[in-house]
């Protein structure tokens, strides 16, 4: 698997920027197939940062109506990349 195709999109949320500042711990969507090997190269490549570790969840995707039709959004995965310290990440550089 190329390493452009791993790490998807970073996830910014309340929870995700108090993880961060708390641990130095990113939170990205990555691909569903990746597993945490592939996704520790990807960012350090990719990053050019140390990853100390790497820790997965599979969110299921939630269940929606829109008045009668009933649908289904996709699985997902998520990544929780824990750096070494002086390894950073800013995903909006000022």
């Amino acid at each position: 698997m190329n390493i452009y195709d791993v790490i998807k999109k970073p996830i910014i949320t309340e929870k995700s920027t108090l993880i961060k500042d708390a641990g130095n711990v990113v939170t990205v969507a990555v691909n569903t197939a990746a597993n945490k090997i592939q996704i520790k190269e990807a960012a350090e490549k990719l990053f050019n940062v140390e990853v100390k570790a790497v820790r997965t969840v599979n969110v299921a995707g939630k269940v929606k109506r829109s008045g009668r039709n009933i649908g289904k959004r996709s699985n997902w995965k998520k990544a929780y990349i824990s750096l070494n310290e002086g390894s950073n990440i800013d995903f909006f550089e000022l």
